[in-house]
């Protein structure tokens, strides 16, 4: 492992590739690679692209890709597809869609299953973006499942934020829906050359630009939009981007404002501020995570079995279930929970 390590902190593809097999299928090697690696993190600038299936994700993330190559900077791309409810198998597509990066050594393409992992995040997520970073990735693109509302792990995941959308795909007032639409950094209009691209821009933009003095709710906090005024005292302004993504069209536009983004990150409390978000978020899944495995290892499973029997019954609620496992598990440790 630290032959592997050493190997993955020089860039080389093939250590890291065998690294994200292992930290996919063991708990103990993601903990070991992340341990080892952390402190080599924190300098990639993280850019998450969600939203609904058939908006052009992943046409979308080849031509980021080629365009920040152009600028010079190495590119780790995560690809999250779904995995099926019923055989746990994924196709794994976007190795397909993303085939003319292949010959480039400056990119790094990993596509992961989502093992039933809901989110739009595959659970080994967050390690894998580590090892990118610290394999010295300063460009990281992670591309989710396709989303819907519920969908928004990215948002704590990432620094910016892409969401997606494109006309055509039902109602315009899908969009505005509670969840998606509050994640995102940039908003991208893609297959901006159908009918109804205009429309679904304007609304967009009337939506986030509705006049001074509209409360915006961004990332859960209340910002005050300013009509078409840049940001002022750390307000980001929430930009529409209109793309082409199979002709290229729009993304040297997309790139641009990604890049301002970041740096308005950088000059405002902000990168802080979801830096400790994320990492919150990281230990919180890291705690239940924990707290169930201990759970299944000290508590015998036919006291499980009874207990959950028991709240089925309608002969205990599911509170009283819950902390007479607690209580179980002090008892076990010797520990206070």
């Amino acid at each position: 492992m630290d032959d592997l390590l050493a190997q993955v902190r020089a860039s080389r593809p093939r250590a890291i590739a065998r690294l994200i097999t292992l930290v996919e299928n063991s708990a103990s090697a993601m903990e070991t690679a992340v341990s080892t690696l952390y402190s080599f993190t924190g300098q990639a600038h993280v850019i998450g692209i969600t939203g609904p299936p058939g908006s052009g994700k992943s046409t979308l993330v080849n031509e980021l890709a080629k365009g920040f190559r152009r600028q010079g900077a190495p590119v780790g791309i995560i690809a999250v597809d779904p995995s099926s409810p019923f055989s746990g198998g994924a196709l794994l597509g976007d190795r397909v869609r993303m085939r003319d990066l292949a010959g480039d050594s400056g990119i790094f393409i990993r596509s992961m299953a989502s093992r039933g992992s809901l989110g739009g995040l595959a659970e080994a997520t967050a390690a894998v973006v580590k090892i990118l970073d610290a394999a010295g990735f300063p460009v990281i693109l992670v591309e989710t499942v396709g989303a819907g509302q519920a969908e928004v792990d990215i948002a704590n995941a990432a620094h910016t934020t892409l969401v997606i959308e494109a006309p055509g795909m039902g109602d315009d007032i899908q969009t505005f829906k509670a969840g998606i639409l509050e994640i995102a950094d940039i908003l991208v209009v893609n297959k901006a050359d159908r009918p109804g691209a205009d429309r679904t821009v304007k609304a967009l933009e009337m939506m986030l630009h509705m006049g001074e003095g509209t409360v915006v709710r961004h990332h859960g906090r209340v910002l005050t939009a300013a009509g078409d005024q840049p940001a002022t005292h750390g307000v980001w302004q929430v930009p529409v981007q209109a793309t082409i993504a199979t002709q290229g069209a729009g993304v040297p536009e997309l790139i641009a404002a990604i890049q301002r983004h970041k740096a308005h990150l950088q000059a405002t409390s902000d990168w802080l501020a979801r830096e400790k978000e994320r990492s919150w978020r990281e230990m919180e899944h890291l705690l239940r995570a924990n707290l169930l495995r201990r759970l299944q290892v000290t508590v015998a499973p036919e006291k499980r079995e009874a207990l959950v029997t028991a709240v089925a019954a309608r002969e205990m609620d599911p509170y009283t279930a819950v902390a007479e496992l607690l209580a179980q598990l002090s008892d076990t440790t010797g520990r206070a929970l």
